[in-house]
């Protein structure tokens, strides 16, 4: 719908008061599947933005460059310090095979995020944008989180602000990747917030089977819902806790790990009560109305997820076409490396809880 919709937009010669911009986002996820590529055409026309996305691509992690990503956590400063080297070599080496000697105006990386406790003033996403730069000889974004967080603001959600200005016809939106979270626009006004854990709960469990992921949900929809544990996991204070909220991995370990991986049902009872879990919590933080609900991420290719959601919220999940489910967050953050070339707003206190909104991230100049 979007892409071929907004590729039509760019079929005309390009009007005088036009502005064109191509960008290159780069998102690393706490699901840990790899690195997603989104090559974008970005066009600002009577102060209204268009996208298209003229290539993409996911690098998967290697096994081993997971474990190490995972173990940096408990690890030493050496050990972070060359993940952070690595990545952004890994990244660099990436982007320089997608874009095959096409320039862009800016490369926008997230990066991986390690560390994320905003309570303390604390967020890391490592994967060295110099390093980016010095291979694709083209210039970097990096670190879109941490003036957020200097201001006082949760440091993310960053793709609301991406979401209002590039899906203007849509007001909800829900993400579903490592980390399911939501966003309202309501006029001139974005809030949006960390509602639960997806897909990191959702793969450990099924790697304990063996398996990177549990395709389509087909073993949670064998399953049976453990009402334990869905109390414990329901009952965990984040969930309990106003927005404006953020998660990290470390949460995830600390807090629900330890309540999915005690054996006391079967893996596909743990993955059933798990997304039922997520559809709640999810259902809650919606509310109840008529209005279609954008949703993307990985998780809305899990299509038990997307059925236990849908039948909650009454038949209001919106699936776009694969290019925008897959690359939404990529593309939003090329946009946002467009953002902070131009020194405009890259994180909206609205929905992070900061000060006032901001443009963040440090620039890499390709010389």
């Amino acid at each position: 719908m979007y892409w071929a919709k907004v590729a039509d937009t760019f079929a005309p010669m390009i009007a005088p008061e036009e502005l064109r911009y191509t960008a290159l986002g780069v998102m690393s996820g706490s699901s840990l599947d790899g690195v997603d590529l989104a090559l974008c055409s970005f066009t600002l026309q009577d102060e209204h933005w268009h996208f298209s996305i003229d290539d993409a691509r996911t690098i998967p992690y290697t096994r081993a460059f997971q474990e190490r990503l995972q173990a940096v956590m408990g690890g030493t400063a050496l050990e972070l310090a060359r993940l952070d080297r690595d990545l952004g070599d890994l990244i660099g080496h990436a982007c320089k095979e997608l874009l095959d000697g096409r320039p862009v105006d800016v490369i926008g990386s997230h990066g991986h995020t390690i560390y994320h406790k905003p309570d303390e003033g604390l967020t890391l996403q490592i994967g060295q944008g110099a390093r980016i730069a010095a291979i694709t000889g083209m210039p970097v974004i990096a670190d879109f989180r941490t003036k957020d967080i200097a201001l006082g603001g949760q440091g993310a959600p960053l793709v609301p602000l991406g979401e209002k200005l590039l899906f203007p016809e849509h007001r909800l939106f829900l993400n579903i990747g490592g980390i399911c979270n939501i966003a309202w626009h309501q006029g001139d006004r974005v809030l949006g917030y960390d509602v639960c854990i997806g897909n990191q709960a959702l793969n450990l469990l099924a790697g304990i089977e063996g398996l990177p992921f549990d395709r389509g949900g087909e073993l949670a929809r064998a399953g049976a819902v453990d009402r334990t544990l869905l109390h414990q996991l329901n009952e965990l204070p984040f969930h309990h806790r106003s927005p404006p909220r953020s998660l990290g991995r470390e949460w995830f370990q600390e807090a629900m790990v330890p309540l999915i991986t005690a054996p006391s049902t079967s893996v596909q009872d743990r993955m059933r009560t798990v997304v039922e879990h997520i559809a709640l919590n999810l259902t809650q933080a919606i509310g109840m109305g008529t209005e279609k609900v954008l949703t993307t991420g990985g998780g809305a290719h899990n299509s038990f997820l997307v059925e236990r959601i849908d039948s909650l919220l009454g038949a209001r999940l919106e699936v776009p076409e694969r290019p925008v489910v897959d690359f939404k967050e990529a593309m939003i953050f090329a946009f946002l490396g467009v953002r902070r070339l131009r020194n405009e707003s890259t994180a909206l206190a609205s929905v992070t809880g900061a000060a006032r909104d901001s443009s963040g991230g440090y620039l890499v100049n390709a010389n």
